[in-house]
């Protein structure tokens, strides 16, 4: 089995401005090693303002959000043939997005695309948010609308990121308010994709396979966490996490605030 290139594998499917009311939904799983040490979401103690878990190899993280409403979430560029020597952590790019009050625009022009391996990220606020990824190097403003993002451009076809978008298009359409139970239980589908709707990403067959579901469990390597993100139309924000150890279930907690202005 090939694991080289599949660091933090994460899903992220969203929705924005496609509900009367919430202006963004988000339902994402963090994928990682299971040894790689990591702090739930927590108000950081060297940044108070942001909100967000955290690695602690590189104290960086995957998605945060602050008490002004920055919001931000990243996954890698699944390609094994990418170099990783000398690039820096990509969890700093959300981490260093959060941190300051520049625009997204701005932000996202200073970046130096070659610094970092392969990534995508999201950034912004939830009323207006960006795609940027490093291979393309193309910025884009998010269209409304129900959208997923897994290791290759925002909505590729990848089973999980259709299923994903499906079901929390589905789950929007048919819900006045959010039920969190309900939205962490979609996050934790771990069925399978038939090989036959498999992506080619270098990895090999049976690695493509064990990565294909919603929610990922392998001997060393998983899905972590899964968090939901809702900002209604009078931002008030909703952060919930539920963390596992081993693929299984071990902690839940929620935030709640409204956004202040900046």
């Amino acid at each position: 089995m090939n694991t080289k290139g599949v660091k933090a594998m994460c899903l992220i499917n969203f929705s924005f401005h496609a509900h009367h009311r919430y202006k963004l939904v988000i339902a994402a799983n963090r994928d990682e090693f299971y040894k790689r040490p990591t702090e739930k979401a927590h108000y950081w103690n060297d940044e108070p303002d942001i909100l967000a878990g955290r690695d602690l190899l590189q104290m960086g993280t995957w998605l945060g959000v602050t008490k002004t409403g920055r919001i931000a979430a990243l996954t890698n560029f699944r390609d094994p043939s990418m170099p990783e020597a000398g690039k820096l952590s990509r969890g700093a790019l959300v981490r260093d997005f959060l941190r300051t009050n520049e625009a997204p625009e701005v932000f996202f022009h200073s970046l130096v695309a070659e610094d970092y391996t392969g990534f995508n990220l999201i950034a912004g606020t939830a009323d207006e948010l960006f795609y940027y990824n490093n291979i393309d190097k193309r910025l884009s403003i998010i269209e409304n609308g129900v959208h997923g993002l897994s290791n290759h451009f925002l909505n590729t076809p990848w089973p999980k990121v259709m299923k994903g978008k499906n079901q929390l298009d589905r789950y929007l359409s048919e819900h006045e308010e959010l039920d969190l139970g309900l939205i962490f239980e979609l996050l934790a589908d771990a069925e399978q994709a038939d090989e036959t709707d498999l992506p080619n990403t270098g990895v090999g067959l049976e690695f493509e396979k064990m990565l294909s579901p919603m929610f990922i469990k392998t001997a060393d390597y998983g899905t972590r966490s899964s968090t939901i993100v809702a900002v209604d139309m009078e931002n008030n924000l909703t952060f919930a996490e539920r963390v596992y150890k081993d693929g299984v279930l071990k902690e839940e907690q929620v935030f709640n605030f409204k956004i202040s202005n900046p």
